[in-house]
């Protein structure tokens, strides 16, 4: 697998409306039922979503989103530019997505994956995720596993999260 040609370590931060042009663009290029400009507004209007972009070089390179659910937090989306990957854009946005989850007070995470998705299933499995069941035909044409990470207000989850973090400060020198 080729390396990105990013040269800047990605930083994470809060998505505005000024990011969706680039968003939909990737968002399009990823998925191949993707979200309409109108769903992805929508989104960034409710109170209880939050969404993050990964960027670098003046790259929009990633994104995701989670929505808050009292003590459950649900990832409503996550995507990486094929591009960047060998850059952990994926864990750097899954941290982030798990922090707020835990200051925002939820207990438990929870996410759908394409069953054939070995690759995002092993990234939510680092972070404590557990399959918990089945969506048939949640995708056109595939089965969607149910995953939750569980008690992710402890300080054991909240170790996990830290030994992740050092882990890509160490990729990052």
């Amino acid at each position: 697998m080729a390396r990105s040609n990013v040269v800047t370590a990605p930083a994470v931060r809060s998505m505005t409306s000024d990011d969706l042009s680039r968003v939909l663009e990737l968002e399009e290029s990823t998925f191949p039922q993707p979200w309409s400009p109108g769903v992805f507004r929508d989104e960034l209007a409710l109170d209880n979503r939050r969404y993050m972009v990964a960027e670098a070089d003046d790259r929009l390179l990633g994104y995701a989103g989670l929505m808050l659910l009292g003590e459950d937090a649900h990832v409503t989306t996550i995507a990486a530019a094929p591009d960047a990957r060998g850059l952990r854009l994926g864990t750097r946005l899954m941290l982030e997505l798990a922090e707020l989850a835990m200051a925002s007070g939820a207990r438990h995470l929870t996410l759908e994956v394409r069953m054939s998705n070995e690759r995002a299933r092993d990234l939510y499995r680092r972070f404590g995720f557990a399959p918990v069941g089945l969506r048939k035909n949640y995708y056109r044409n595939e089965d969607a596993l149910v995953m939750w990470a569980t008690d992710i207000d402890t300080p054991e989850y909240a170790a996990r999260l830290a030994e992740i973090r050092a882990s890509l400060g160490a990729d990052d020198e």
